[in-house]
């Protein structure tokens, strides 16, 4: 390998780290709506998976604490599954559709 191959090699890897960084900035603004119940319990959550909404429909305010703790978790899993699916098909479109390792965390 020679000096300038090496020095071409570090300017990819630098261009596609700056690419990396934009990716993450543009999923941390991007948000998805998870859902539970027939969309009477909704979770807004970030590409950060902060949840940054939570709407309740008035119809579940006279149901049993337990059911409204179950609905909520189930929207906010939904929002979680949507935002991991979500930063997949961003990596899968940064990285040419070459599929990430199994556990690969996006963002870092």
């Amino acid at each position: 390998m020679k000096f300038g191959d090496l020095g071409d090699l570090m300017k990819q890897a630098q261009a596609m780290q700056e690419k990396m960084a934009e990716a993450q900035n543009e999923l941390a603004k991007r948000e998805v709506v998870g859902q539970s119940g027939a969309s009477l319990v909704k979770v807004t959550m970030n590409g950060r998976h902060d949840v940054k909404h939570t709407e309740i429909d008035a119809s579940l305010l006279s149901e049993d604490k337990e059911i409204l703790e179950d609905l909520l978790t189930a929207a906010v899993n939904d929002a979680v599954r949507k935002v991991e699916e979500m930063n997949r098909d961003s990596m899968k479109d940064l990285t040419g559709g070459i599929p990430m390792p199994e556990g690969f965390k996006f963002p870092f």
